[in-house]
């Protein structure tokens, strides 16, 4: 285990130790890349069921009289559309129509929301919500005093219907409970969201009850497979489901609608938004470059940064995600590549270690769960 008190650390740092965690630095904090192995962890997910510490992402609490006009504002999507106890993905963007950052909204109560962001754009992402408040809003950045664990997979439910009395089953995908008794563990806000494409819930609680809550979940877990899963097999997860990972397929110079989320923009809601004007301009005329999946023909995994090249030697674009996909076992990537070279079955290369693979474009998301 690494002590280098320099890095961030959430309340289950001391807990890892005991399941064996290799941490990494993870933009700035110190994080389990895996428990067990990365194959092994996400198996378990598509099979049975993972638990994750995602502490780390940040959350911001918006609450006042404007908070849904502020928000409305803020990101690309429609948060008028929102009833208490239900989110949604969105973004938020520039005025030259790059990203700020992709996130998730929450409308706790009228007038009272919660922002989940990525955990290295807190900064970023705070100063530019208090740099664009308009009418009569407070923001409090609350991601240090908030916990949040992820279990995912196809027995998540039952998992975590042992700990409660309310029915799981009726909170629907993208609602979320809140106030939430866990078999003692109290206030926790129970979301039916996920980043691993497959169904699950995010849990929310104060940093104090995340160790307790940890546990619990592995004990009563342990007969369905449950295992702690790390940074490694959460990214091949959300790969394989094609969702988006800011700094890859989402940054300053690439938009929502290049990077496919292009259902989180509404650029026809009646109120401005901004960076609503370019992602209009964009949609209507087409897009110049698109985010695509590629499949290598060739021996070599497609990552992050590789040029990808036309089959007559034009480089058209680049590799923004790429990996030996566990479920498939096969090297794919998603690609960021002038938009006349995205039709499904087209013959690409890709530059692997300077030499050169055959590669072609396959139909998104690779990994698709049977519902």
């Amino acid at each position: 285990m690494s002590t280098n008190t320099l890095l961030k650390r959430t309340s289950l740092f001391e807990t890892y130790k005991k399941y064996g965690a290799k941490v990494i630095d993870f933009g700035g904090w110190e994080l389990p890349v895996q428990f067990s192995s990365i194959l092994e962890e996400h198996e378990a997910v598509r099979k049975e069921a993972g638990l994750f510490d995602v502490s780390h992402m940040g959350e911001v609490l918006v609450t006042g009289r404007s908070a849904e006009s502020y928000i409305n504002y803020l990101v690309t999507n429609d948060v008028t559309k929102l009833s208490i106890n239900q989110a949604l993905y969105t973004a938020m963007c520039y005025p030259d129509g790059g990203t700020v950052d992709d996130l998730l909204v929450y409308k706790l109560a009228n007038e009272k929301y919660l922002l989940v962001i990525n955990a290295a754009n807190i900064k970023k992402d705070v100063e530019w919500m208090e740099k664009h408040v308009r009418g009569e809003v407070k923001l409090e950045n609350v991601s240090s005093d908030i916990a949040q664990l992820a279990i995912q997979g196809p027995k998540a439910e039952v998992i975590l219907q042992k700990l409660t009395e309310i029915d799981l089953k009726k909170i629907s995908f993208f609602h979320f409970a809140q106030h939430v008794n866990l078999d003692g563990i109290t206030d926790v806000l129970v979301s039916r969201t996920g980043y691993t494409g497959e169904d699950g819930f995010e849990l929310y609680l104060t940093t104090d009850k995340a160790e307790a809550l940890w546990e619990k979940l592995l004990k009563v877990g342990k007969e369905h497979g449950l295992k702690p899963c790390g940074l490694g097999a959460r990214d091949t997860l959300r790969f394989e489901a094609r969702l988006a990972l800011y700094g890859q397929e989402l940054t300053s110079d690439i938009s929502p609608l290049e990077a496919g989320i292009g259902f989180a923009v509404k650029t026809n809601k009646e109120s401005h938004f901004i960076g609503k004007d370019i992602l209009a301009a964009q949609r209507e005329r087409g897009l110049t470059r698109k985010l695509v999946g590629i499949e290598v023909k060739g021996r070599g995994i497609p990552r992050h940064g590789y040029k990808v090249f036309s089959s007559k030697g034009e480089e058209i674009g680049c590799i923004t995600s790429g990996t030996h996909s566990p479920s498939l076992k096969k090297g794919l990537g998603l690609a960021l590549v002038s938009a006349e070279y995205a039709e499904l079955g087209t013959q690409l290369k890709v530059e692997v270690r300077k030499k050169m693979i055959d590669a072609i474009v396959v139909k998104t998301p690779f990994y698709k769960k049977d519902l």
